[in-house]
Protein backbone atom coordinates (compact mmCIF):
# COMPACT_ATOMS: atom_id res chain seq x y z
CA UNK A 1 0.00 0.00 0.00
CA UNK A 2 1.19 3.45 -0.84
CA UNK A 3 1.20 5.97 1.86
CA UNK A 4 0.16 9.13 1.52
CA UNK A 5 2.01 12.43 3.45
CA UNK A 6 -0.64 13.51 4.74
CA UNK A 7 -4.93 13.63 4.27
CA UNK A 8 -7.45 16.13 4.74
CA UNK A 9 -10.65 15.86 7.00
CA UNK A 10 -13.18 18.28 5.93
CA UNK A 11 -15.79 18.71 8.95
CA UNK A 12 -19.31 20.32 8.75
CA UNK A 13 -22.29 20.09 10.61
CA UNK A 14 -24.48 17.11 10.19
CA UNK A 15 -27.76 16.44 8.90
CA UNK A 16 -30.43 14.34 9.12
CA UNK A 17 -30.63 10.96 6.73
CA UNK A 18 -33.90 11.64 5.87
CA UNK A 19 -36.79 14.36 6.31
CA UNK A 20 -38.42 12.42 8.35
CA UNK A 21 -39.74 13.16 12.36
CA UNK A 22 -38.25 10.32 13.48
CA UNK A 23 -34.44 10.90 11.72
CA UNK A 24 -34.58 14.41 12.64
CA UNK A 25 -35.46 13.46 16.21
CA UNK A 26 -32.18 11.34 16.21
CA UNK A 27 -29.98 14.24 14.71
CA UNK A 28 -31.66 16.96 17.20
CA UNK A 29 -30.97 14.39 19.87
CA UNK A 30 -27.31 14.29 19.22
CA UNK A 31 -26.42 18.19 18.30
CA UNK A 32 -28.54 19.55 21.09
CA UNK A 33 -27.41 17.41 23.68
CA UNK A 34 -23.80 18.73 23.03
CA UNK A 35 -22.43 21.34 25.81
CA UNK A 36 -20.56 23.40 23.14
CA UNK A 37 -23.85 24.04 21.82
CA UNK A 38 -26.06 24.29 24.51
CA UNK A 39 -24.38 24.81 28.21
CA UNK A 40 -27.24 24.57 30.29
CA UNK A 41 -27.13 22.14 33.55
CA UNK A 42 -27.52 18.93 32.19
CA UNK A 43 -30.26 17.44 34.39
CA UNK A 44 -32.17 20.62 33.92
CA UNK A 45 -31.20 20.71 29.65
CA UNK A 46 -32.41 16.44 29.49
CA UNK A 47 -35.38 16.83 30.99
CA UNK A 48 -36.32 20.04 28.35
CA UNK A 49 -34.55 18.60 25.79
CA UNK A 50 -36.82 15.07 25.89
CA UNK A 51 -39.50 16.38 27.54
CA UNK A 52 -40.38 19.04 25.46
CA UNK A 53 -37.89 19.99 22.04
CA UNK A 54 -37.56 16.31 20.76
CA UNK A 55 -41.30 16.04 21.18
CA UNK A 56 -42.84 18.67 19.58
CA UNK A 57 -39.53 20.33 17.21
CA UNK A 58 -39.08 17.14 15.02
CA UNK A 59 -42.41 17.05 13.01
CA UNK A 60 -41.94 21.03 12.00
CA UNK A 61 -37.87 20.76 11.25
CA UNK A 62 -38.56 17.08 9.07
CA UNK A 63 -41.38 19.91 7.11
CA UNK A 64 -38.31 22.45 6.53
CA UNK A 65 -36.10 19.69 5.19
CA UNK A 66 -38.62 17.67 2.55
CA UNK A 67 -38.85 21.24 1.31
CA UNK A 68 -35.40 21.40 0.58
CA UNK A 69 -34.56 17.65 -0.03
CA UNK A 70 -32.71 17.36 -3.50
CA UNK A 71 -32.79 13.73 -5.47
CA UNK A 72 -29.58 12.95 -4.03
CA UNK A 73 -30.14 13.77 -0.14
CA UNK A 74 -29.76 16.39 1.72
CA UNK A 75 -28.32 19.39 0.61
CA UNK A 76 -25.35 19.77 3.42
CA UNK A 77 -24.65 16.49 2.45
CA UNK A 78 -25.11 16.37 -1.43
CA UNK A 79 -22.60 19.54 -1.69
CA UNK A 80 -20.18 18.50 1.09
CA UNK A 81 -19.89 15.75 -1.14
CA UNK A 82 -19.16 17.69 -4.35
CA UNK A 83 -16.45 20.09 -2.15
CA UNK A 84 -15.08 16.51 -1.18
CA UNK A 85 -14.52 15.46 -4.93
CA UNK A 86 -13.41 19.00 -6.02
CA UNK A 87 -11.02 19.64 -3.73
CA UNK A 88 -9.35 15.95 -4.06
CA UNK A 89 -9.16 16.80 -7.53
CA UNK A 90 -7.58 19.99 -7.46
CA UNK A 91 -4.62 19.15 -4.41
CA UNK A 92 -4.25 16.27 -7.18
CA UNK A 93 -3.31 18.58 -9.22
CA UNK A 94 -1.79 21.22 -7.10
CA UNK A 95 0.73 18.88 -5.57
CA UNK A 96 1.32 16.11 -8.17
CA UNK A 97 0.20 13.26 -6.27
CA UNK A 98 -3.18 12.04 -4.75
CA UNK A 99 -4.48 13.49 -1.51
CA UNK A 100 -6.74 11.53 0.52
CA UNK A 101 -9.58 13.46 1.28
CA UNK A 102 -12.71 12.61 3.71
CA UNK A 103 -15.99 14.57 4.71
CA UNK A 104 -17.46 14.17 8.46
CA UNK A 105 -20.23 15.50 10.38
CA UNK A 106 -19.82 16.63 13.78
CA UNK A 107 -23.37 14.84 14.24
CA UNK A 108 -24.66 11.96 12.63
CA UNK A 109 -22.82 10.73 9.23
CA UNK A 110 -20.68 10.30 7.52
CA UNK A 111 -19.40 10.61 11.08
CA UNK A 112 -15.50 11.27 12.17
CA UNK A 113 -14.81 7.22 12.94
CA UNK A 114 -15.91 6.44 9.17
CA UNK A 115 -13.83 9.25 8.24
CA UNK A 116 -11.05 8.19 9.98
CA UNK A 117 -11.23 4.81 9.07
CA UNK A 118 -11.35 5.42 5.70
CA UNK A 119 -7.81 7.92 6.33
CA UNK A 120 -6.20 5.14 7.97
CA UNK A 121 -6.91 3.01 5.39
CA UNK A 122 -5.04 5.37 2.90
CA UNK A 123 -1.84 5.08 4.47
CA UNK A 124 -2.29 8.31 6.19
CA UNK A 125 -0.97 9.03 9.68
CA UNK A 126 -1.20 13.07 9.28
CA UNK A 127 -4.54 14.70 9.06
CA UNK A 128 -5.32 18.50 8.45
CA UNK A 129 -8.26 19.23 9.80
CA UNK A 130 -10.27 21.58 7.60
CA UNK A 131 -13.52 22.55 9.22
CA UNK A 132 -16.08 24.42 7.10
CA UNK A 133 -16.97 27.20 8.95
CA UNK A 134 -14.92 30.37 8.19
CA UNK A 135 -15.13 32.56 11.55
CA UNK A 136 -14.55 30.44 14.22
CA UNK A 137 -17.08 29.83 17.49
CA UNK A 138 -17.03 27.56 20.21
CA UNK A 139 -20.28 25.72 19.45
CA UNK A 140 -18.94 25.12 15.58
CA UNK A 141 -14.96 24.97 15.31
CA UNK A 142 -14.56 23.77 18.87
CA UNK A 143 -16.69 20.83 18.68
CA UNK A 144 -15.57 19.38 15.71
CA UNK A 145 -12.41 19.47 17.85
CA UNK A 146 -14.24 17.89 20.42
CA UNK A 147 -15.55 15.29 18.11
CA UNK A 148 -12.71 14.06 16.86
CA UNK A 149 -10.94 13.36 19.85
CA UNK A 150 -13.89 11.52 21.08
CA UNK A 151 -13.69 9.19 18.05
CA UNK A 152 -9.93 9.06 18.43
CA UNK A 153 -9.92 8.21 22.24
CA UNK A 154 -9.94 4.25 21.38
CA UNK A 155 -7.25 4.60 18.88
CA UNK A 156 -4.03 3.09 20.05
CA UNK A 157 -2.12 5.29 17.72
CA UNK A 158 -2.83 9.14 16.99
CA UNK A 159 -1.89 10.86 14.37
CA UNK A 160 -0.38 13.89 13.63
CA UNK A 161 -2.91 16.49 13.50
CA UNK A 162 -3.16 20.05 12.62
CA UNK A 163 -6.61 22.10 12.62
CA UNK A 164 -7.13 24.97 10.83
CA UNK A 165 -9.16 27.95 13.54
CA UNK A 166 -10.59 29.80 10.97
CA UNK A 167 -10.32 31.65 7.65
CA UNK A 168 -12.73 34.50 8.16
CA UNK A 169 -10.49 37.22 6.17
CA UNK A 170 -8.64 34.88 4.05
CA UNK A 171 -8.38 37.23 0.64
CA UNK A 172 -9.57 33.88 -1.70
CA UNK A 173 -12.17 33.62 0.87
CA UNK A 174 -13.12 37.32 0.53
CA UNK A 175 -13.17 37.30 -3.04
CA UNK A 176 -15.00 34.29 -3.74
CA UNK A 177 -17.85 35.68 -1.59
CA UNK A 178 -17.57 39.40 -3.60
CA UNK A 179 -17.35 37.45 -7.03
CA UNK A 180 -20.71 35.46 -5.39
CA UNK A 181 -22.12 38.85 -5.63
CA UNK A 182 -20.92 40.07 -8.57
CA UNK A 183 -22.05 37.07 -10.15
CA UNK A 184 -25.45 37.12 -9.07
CA UNK A 185 -25.68 41.12 -9.94
CA UNK A 186 -24.74 40.08 -13.58
CA UNK A 187 -27.30 37.34 -13.87
CA UNK A 188 -29.75 39.67 -12.60
CA UNK A 189 -29.18 42.57 -15.58
CA UNK A 190 -26.87 44.33 -13.23
CA UNK A 191 -29.65 45.26 -10.78
CA UNK A 192 -28.39 45.53 -7.39
CA UNK A 193 -30.61 45.54 -3.84
CA UNK A 194 -29.25 46.73 -0.38
CA UNK A 195 -26.98 43.81 0.57
CA UNK A 196 -27.53 41.73 3.80
CA UNK A 197 -24.85 39.47 4.98
CA UNK A 198 -26.58 36.82 7.80
CA UNK A 199 -24.57 34.58 9.63
CA UNK A 200 -26.17 32.31 12.27
CA UNK A 201 -26.37 33.40 15.70
CA UNK A 202 -24.48 32.37 18.92
CA UNK A 203 -26.41 33.41 22.33
CA UNK A 204 -24.70 36.82 23.16
CA UNK A 205 -23.76 35.50 26.93
CA UNK A 206 -20.79 33.20 24.19
CA UNK A 207 -19.55 36.51 22.87
CA UNK A 208 -19.84 38.30 26.66
CA UNK A 209 -17.31 35.00 27.50
CA UNK A 210 -15.05 35.63 24.94
CA UNK A 211 -16.22 34.14 21.81
CA UNK A 212 -14.47 35.53 18.46
CA UNK A 213 -17.28 34.90 16.31
CA UNK A 214 -18.74 38.38 16.08
CA UNK A 215 -15.58 39.82 15.62
CA UNK A 216 -15.21 37.33 12.88
CA UNK A 217 -18.15 37.88 11.04
CA UNK A 218 -17.69 41.56 11.38
CA UNK A 219 -14.59 41.50 9.68
CA UNK A 220 -15.96 39.12 7.40
CA UNK A 221 -18.48 42.13 6.34
CA UNK A 222 -16.36 45.10 6.32
CA UNK A 223 -13.85 43.11 3.98
CA UNK A 224 -16.58 41.85 1.78
CA UNK A 225 -18.39 45.63 1.36
CA UNK A 226 -15.01 46.78 0.84
CA UNK A 227 -14.25 44.11 -2.34
CA UNK A 228 -17.39 45.17 -3.74
CA UNK A 229 -17.19 48.99 -3.52
CA UNK A 230 -20.17 49.32 -1.15
CA UNK A 231 -21.07 52.29 1.03
CA UNK A 232 -22.28 52.17 4.19
CA UNK A 233 -25.55 52.78 3.50
CA UNK A 234 -25.87 49.90 0.67
CA UNK A 235 -25.27 46.41 3.36
CA UNK A 236 -25.80 45.74 6.69
CA UNK A 237 -24.87 42.46 8.69
CA UNK A 238 -27.31 40.83 11.16
CA UNK A 239 -28.32 37.42 12.52
CA UNK A 240 -30.06 34.26 12.17
CA UNK A 241 -31.04 30.91 13.49
CA UNK A 242 -31.48 31.80 17.20
CA UNK A 243 -33.28 29.60 19.66
CA UNK A 244 -34.52 29.55 22.96
CA UNK A 245 -35.62 32.70 25.14
CA UNK A 246 -32.24 33.86 26.18
CA UNK A 247 -30.57 37.24 23.87
CA UNK A 248 -28.37 36.31 21.31
CA UNK A 249 -26.23 38.38 18.78
CA UNK A 250 -28.38 41.39 17.44
CA UNK A 251 -29.73 42.43 15.04
CA UNK A 252 -31.92 39.98 14.43
CA UNK A 253 -32.08 38.79 10.41
CA UNK A 254 -36.14 38.66 10.59
CA UNK A 255 -36.64 41.49 12.33
CA UNK A 256 -34.33 43.35 10.67
CA UNK A 257 -36.17 42.59 7.05
CA UNK A 258 -39.78 43.00 8.95
CA UNK A 259 -38.23 46.64 9.77
CA UNK A 260 -36.49 47.23 6.23
CA UNK A 261 -39.98 46.05 4.49
CA UNK A 262 -41.97 48.67 6.73
CA UNK A 263 -39.71 51.72 5.98
CA UNK A 264 -39.90 51.23 2.09
CA UNK A 265 -36.84 48.99 1.04
CA UNK A 266 -38.10 47.49 -1.93
CA UNK A 267 -35.13 45.05 -2.92
CA UNK A 268 -32.59 43.15 -0.90
CA UNK A 269 -29.83 40.70 -1.78
CA UNK A 270 -28.99 38.07 1.13
CA UNK A 271 -26.11 35.72 1.81
CA UNK A 272 -24.80 33.86 4.64
CA UNK A 273 -20.96 33.83 4.72
CA UNK A 274 -20.90 31.48 7.81
CA UNK A 275 -21.81 28.76 5.42
CA UNK A 276 -19.66 27.30 2.77
CA UNK A 277 -22.53 24.72 1.77
CA UNK A 278 -26.17 25.51 1.24
CA UNK A 279 -28.69 23.81 3.87
CA UNK A 280 -31.63 24.07 5.62
CA UNK A 281 -30.49 27.18 7.56
CA UNK A 282 -30.24 29.12 3.51
CA UNK A 283 -32.19 27.12 1.24
CA UNK A 284 -35.50 27.10 3.93
CA UNK A 285 -35.12 29.84 6.81
CA UNK A 286 -33.16 32.28 4.21
CA UNK A 287 -34.56 32.00 0.69
CA UNK A 288 -38.27 31.19 2.15
CA UNK A 289 -39.28 31.90 5.52
CA UNK A 290 -37.19 35.71 5.69
CA UNK A 291 -38.51 36.39 2.07
CA UNK A 292 -42.08 35.88 3.68
CA UNK A 293 -40.73 38.32 6.37
CA UNK A 294 -39.85 41.03 3.66
CA UNK A 295 -42.67 40.85 1.80
CA UNK A 296 -45.43 40.87 3.95
CA UNK A 297 -44.21 43.80 5.48
CA UNK A 298 -43.71 45.84 2.43
CA UNK A 299 -40.89 44.94 0.53
CA UNK A 300 -40.64 44.59 -3.12
CA UNK A 301 -37.85 41.93 -4.45
CA UNK A 302 -35.83 39.25 -2.40
CA UNK A 303 -32.95 37.57 -4.07
CA UNK A 304 -30.76 35.26 -1.89
CA UNK A 305 -27.18 34.09 -2.79
CA UNK A 306 -26.35 30.59 -2.93
CA UNK A 307 -23.46 29.47 -0.61
CA UNK A 308 -20.19 29.25 -1.99
CA UNK A 309 -20.82 24.95 -2.39
CA UNK A 310 -18.15 23.59 -5.04
CA UNK A 311 -17.77 27.20 -6.71
CA UNK A 312 -14.29 26.87 -8.59
CA UNK A 313 -13.01 29.89 -6.73
CA UNK A 314 -14.34 28.42 -3.62
CA UNK A 315 -12.32 25.00 -4.22
CA UNK A 316 -9.25 27.32 -4.87
CA UNK A 317 -9.10 28.91 -1.51
CA UNK A 318 -9.84 25.35 0.36
CA UNK A 319 -6.53 24.29 -1.94
CA UNK A 320 -4.93 26.97 -0.59
CA UNK A 321 -5.56 26.70 3.23
CA UNK A 322 -4.08 23.01 3.13
CA UNK A 323 -1.37 24.13 0.97
CA UNK A 324 -0.91 26.76 3.30
CA UNK A 325 -0.99 24.10 6.66
CA UNK A 326 0.40 21.53 5.58
CA UNK A 327 4.15 23.11 4.96
CA UNK A 328 6.79 20.72 6.27
CA UNK A 329 4.69 17.74 5.59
Amino acid sequence: MTTARFGVLLANLGTPDAPTPEAVRRYLAEFLWDERVVDAPRPLWWLILNGFILRTRPARVAKGYESIWMDEGSPLLVFGRLQQQALKASLAEHFGEQVPVELAMTYGEPSMETAGKALRDAGVDRILVLPLYPQFSRSTTAAVFDRLAQALKPCPHLPELRLIRDYHDHPAYIDALANSVRDHWARHGGERGKLLMSYHGIPQRYADNGDPYPRHCETTSRLVAEALGLGDDEWFMSYQSRFGREEWLKPYTDETLKSWGRDGVEHVDIMSPAFAADCLETLEELEVENRDNFVNAGGKVYRYIPALNDRADHIALLTSLVETHTQGW
